[in-house]
């Protein structure tokens, strides 16, 4: 380890690793910090009974050649070293009621979709191609989502002022249809009275236009951007838990850890949420409107997963992922659940692994709601393989009542489940926490509210004058909302057009070499 950085990043998830890349890659020194045994943030998996789990990231969009993501990660360089599997072309995503045996299917590529869910829907289709039409009108005003030089959005208000949950009841009176097309908001915690459209839009629209799945688990990404971070220079540290930062006139000098180290640098980036680090960096040392703006901004809802280890050769794999709900009239409500109706909905996948070859899987998750102040009881603890700690029995009696409700559920949609059963796993918006290190184990970052579309917007700058912010909190989550952040924050510091001239011209090297070969 140097004395001295040019850059230090705080938080080895997405957005502080494709940071790292991107500034050693025009040479600076860098020098990335994580607190837990395992890099990479929402990226990490597990491994129990042998079988890989991953903790938040079941499938990607964007990845065909020439789609945005596609292309940012071909800028990093990451995609020989990726194994992916597609999605099923003619339903990647199934959106499944209580009471109804029909599978509504999400199909891959725009013609596609319209195609098949107008078979499901025959007097729908004009509905459902003003919806498709609409979701790619709403990502054109958003340049970065496309390459494009420009602000991370267009000034125009009205984008953020479209209510998801109206502008799709706007579109047709079919109730079912409309549960159809808002069925997998699992994947940015839909509100139907504040989830606007443009973030259904942004994260909807990378998923039709093709599906994947990681191959032995999301970690493999992590692995690609440390290789990548090293072989351009850069430096990673594990167990390297910062708890405060050093001041003098103004600025940050250094990152002060709990293992007694003290690394130095010029620049600092935060990829840990904005509000802890600004308790880490000192609040005092900020405006107030600005922390209590920050403050105030609500963390979207945080979740309940399910790990099944699942008998050999019980249960086939799916290609495919499953949002089932009890009722069709509350896909918009599923956080607004009791203790006797939870849980109202979840999402369930099934990973896959290399050489696969008997049709079986091996493992399912299952994620649902779940509040945080279900766990208030043991707040005060903190668990995580580098910090071991027990919560209790309680706790695991909590966990196991949970687990339990949620397999009855599953149980009426796949009626021989718990006969596959070979073991179950939990985790609750207290593993979140302490892993990720997100605000009351929030899922995805802050609430975008309708209502008050720019409060939750935080720019990768702030005012202390070598202190900047990336990760999932500043714009969008996902692989790619949270990719475009890194953009960003980079682009605050080489320059945003050149930077994303950087990006498009590594593109099209790529493509001359292809066609050359």
């Amino acid at each position: 380890m140097k004395s001295h950085y040019d850059v230090v990043i705080v938080g080895s998830g997405l957005g502080g690793l494709v940071s790292g890349i991107i500034l050693a890659k025009e040479g600076y020194s860098v020098c990335v910090l994580e607190k837990n045994n395992q890099y990479g943030g929402n990226l990490q998996t597990f491994v129990r009974n042998k079988t890989i789990f991953d903790t938040g990231v079941h499938y990607i969009g964007g990845l065909n050649e020439g789609q945005n993501l596609y292309q940012y990660f071909k800028y990093i360089d990451i995609l020989d070293d990726i194994s992916l599997k597609k999605l099923d072309i003619e339903g990647f995503d199934i959106v499944t009621f209580d009471d109804d045996p029909v599978e509504y299917k999400h199909a891959q590529g725009y013609e596609k979709f319209i195609e098949v869910l107008t078979e499901q829907f025959p007097e729908e289709e004009e509905a459902i191609t003003a919806y498709c039409d609409k979701l790619r009108e709403t990502c054109a005003s958003f340049p970065l989502y496309n390459l494009k030089k420009g602000k991370p959005y267009y000034d125009d208000t009205a984008i953020f002022q479209l209510q998801a949950k109206a502008f799709i009841a706007s579109l047709t009176d079919n109730k079912k249809l409309q549960a159809v097309l808002a069925g997998t908001n699992f994947l940015y915690a839909g509100d139907g009275e504040r989830t606007p459209f443009y973030v259904h839009a942004l994260t909807i629209n990378s998923y039709i236009e093709s599906s994947y799945r990681c191959i032995n688990g999301g970690s493999q990404i992590t692995k690609a951007l440390i290789k990548r971070l090293k072989e351009n220079g850069g430096e990673n540290y594990k167990h390297h838990n910062v708890v405060e930062f050093g001041f003098e006139d103004g600025k940050i000098t250094s990152a002060i850890c709990s293992n007694g180290k003290e690394i130095k640098g010029d620049l600092f980036i935060s990829n840990i949420e904005p509000k802890l680090t600004l308790d880490l960096v000192g609040k005092e040392k900020f405006r107030k409107s600005y922390t209590n703006r920050v403050d105030k901004i609500e963390s979207t809802i945080a979740a309940f997963s399910l790990y099944i280890v699942l008998k050999p050769n019980s249960f086939k794999y799916q290609n495919k992922n499953f949002y089932h709900f009890k009722d069709p009239d509350k896909v918009w409500d599923v956080h607004k659940y009791t203790q006797e109706s939870w849980p109202e909905g979840y999402m369930m996948s099934m990973s896959i692994k290399k050489n696969m070859e008997d049709g079986y899987g091996d493992n399912i998750t299952v994620m649902t709601y779940m509040h945080y102040d279900e766990v208030k009881p043991w707040m005060d603890t903190f668990n995580t393989v580098a910090d071991k700690n027990e919560r209790g029995q309680t706790y695991e009696e909590f966990k196991a009542e949970k687990a339990e409700k949620l397999i009855k559920e599953m149980e009426l949609k796949f009626p021989n489940l718990r006969d596959c059963i070979q073991e179950v796993y939990t985790s609750t918006p207290l593993s979140y926490r302490d892993y990720i290190g997100s605000n009351r184990g929030s899922m995805y970052g802050y609430v975008k509210d309708v209502n008050r579309p720019m409060e939750s917007f935080i720019s990768p700058k702030t005012k202390v004058k070598n202190l900047m912010f990336t990760g999932q909190s500043l714009n969008m989550h996902g692989i790619l909302g949270v990719t475009i952040s890194a953009i960003m924050t980079c682009g605050e510091i080489l320059g945003k057009d050149y930077l994303l001239n950087k990006v498009v011209e590594a593109n099209k090297e790529s493509e001359i070499t292809e066609n050359k070969a």
